[in-house]
This record gives C-alpha cells, structure tokens and sequence, in this order.
C-alpha cells in the first residue's frame, strides 16, 4: 500500500510545477555563479587571482547559494505538495484507505526527499558543467563537488521535516510559508548564526570547520522531527 500511496503522490504533482522547480533550483544556483563569472567582462581573470584553488574557490561561492535556495525549495514543494491535498479534500480519502496515517505521512516525506534527492543530483551535473566551461582546470575534484552538492542535502533534512510538520496540521498555508521566510533569511545570513540552528546546517559551516558534523546533526535531528511530526499527524483529525 505504501508504493500506491507514492505512485498516487507522483501522479499527482505531475502536473503541478514540483518537477519544473526540481530543476530550477540547482539550476538557478550555478547560473547566477555563471552571472558572477562571466557578466562582466575581466571578471573572470580578477576572481581566479584571488585563490590559488580555482575550483574549491569556485564550489564555495556556488555553496553560498545552496543554502538559501535549499530552504526556499523546502518551503514551496512542501506547502505545494499539502495544497493539492487541501484543494481536493483529499486527506479523509486517504486516511480512509486500508493504510495508516504514519504510511501517508512517510509517502509525503519520501515525495518530498526524493525530489530534493535529484535537484542534488542535478546540482552536481551544473556545477561540473560550468567549472569545466570556466575552465578552472584539468584536475578536477569530483568528490569536492559531490560534498557540496549532496551534503547540504542531507543537512537539510530537519527543516524538510519541520515543514511538511507544520504545513500537514496548518488549514492556513500562509503559515509554513511566514515560517519559509524567516528561514530563507536565516539560511542567507547562516554565517551569523550559532551552530545548534538547522537553518545554519546547510552552509556546511561550524567552529570545528567539519562538515560531517552538519550532516550527522542533520540526519540525527531530522529523523527526530520526522517521527514527532509523524506521530502528531497521526493522532490529528483531518479535515
């Protein structure tokens, strides 16, 4: 019942943009780092003189944007992916299936995750693309870009959980979406944040200068906001 409930989910954010955003995002990402390089002219020359390491330079200004963008995609594919069920009066329908609650609230989540999971994919595929088209040189680091790609993914996953939390048990969607907002601002100026706020996890900064840690506290804490917003919905009524 559970593959239904993801094949019912997929079928119904074919058509709903969830796909178009998926690829915009990482997309949107690199391309305002084609922006920085190549807009204006000697831009390029002037930014490769000020590191002796042109792609790991390169991959910490594209990470400069992951994070904001993370959590930006976060809050729309979730309140997004809600609303088709708000609109549809589909959430008693799906409750009324021979599935518990839990099992529709992990096929949301694993939707969700699955969707982020290939924007990171295409995150990777951008930044070779573009760091091979700058011309950053011939050796290049494919387990670097691989970190920046995948492990904000990870890091991310509490406020994944977070989100499609509150946005599962809110009638009003202005209410994830307030709570995506002050999170983009959070995730956009992270580097001022203390290091126990998940909005900071994606930046892949902390005091001990180990990104692992980001992704072990993300996947930690995400998995603890999973099952506390999965039991909550399960008790809820829906409506």
């Amino acid at each position: 019942m559970i593959a239904k409930l993801l094949a019912t989910d997929f079928l119904k954010i074919k058509r709903k943009g969830l796909w178009f955003l998926t690829v915009l995002g990482p997309f949107g990402v690199v391309l305002l780092q084609w922006f920085n390089y190549e807009l204006v002219p000697g831009r390029r020359e002037w930014l490769l003189q000020r590191s002796d390491d042109d792609w790991l330079f390169y991959l910490h200004n594209v990470n400069s944007f992951t994070p904001p963008a993370l959590v930006l995609g976060i809050t729309i594919l979730t309140s997004l992916s809600v609303s088709i069920e708000n609109e549809t009066n589909a959430w008693k329908q799906l409750v009324a299936l021979p599935v518990s609650k839990m099992g529709v609230f992990l096929a949301k989540f694993t939707v969700l995750a699955f969707l982020l999971a290939v924007a990171s994919v295409l995150l990777f595929f951008f930044t070779l693309l573009l760091g091979i088209y700058l011309d950053l040189g011939s050796a290049i680091p494919y387990v670097e870009i691989a970190k920046f790609s995948f492990y904000p993914y990870f890091a991310s996953f509490p406020l994944l959980a977070l989100h499609l939390w509150v946005a599962t048990i809110s009638n009003n969607q202005g209410i994830p979406i307030s709570l995506g907002v002050v999170g983009f601002l959070f995730a956009t100026y992270s580097f001022k944040l203390p290091d126990w706020l998940p909005w900071k996890w994606p930046s892949l900064q902390n005091q001990w200068d180990e990104p692992l840690v980001n992704v072990a506290l993300g996947i930690c804490v995400g998995i603890v906001l999973y099952i506390a917003g999965m039991l909550d919905f399960a008790r809820r009524d829906v409506k």
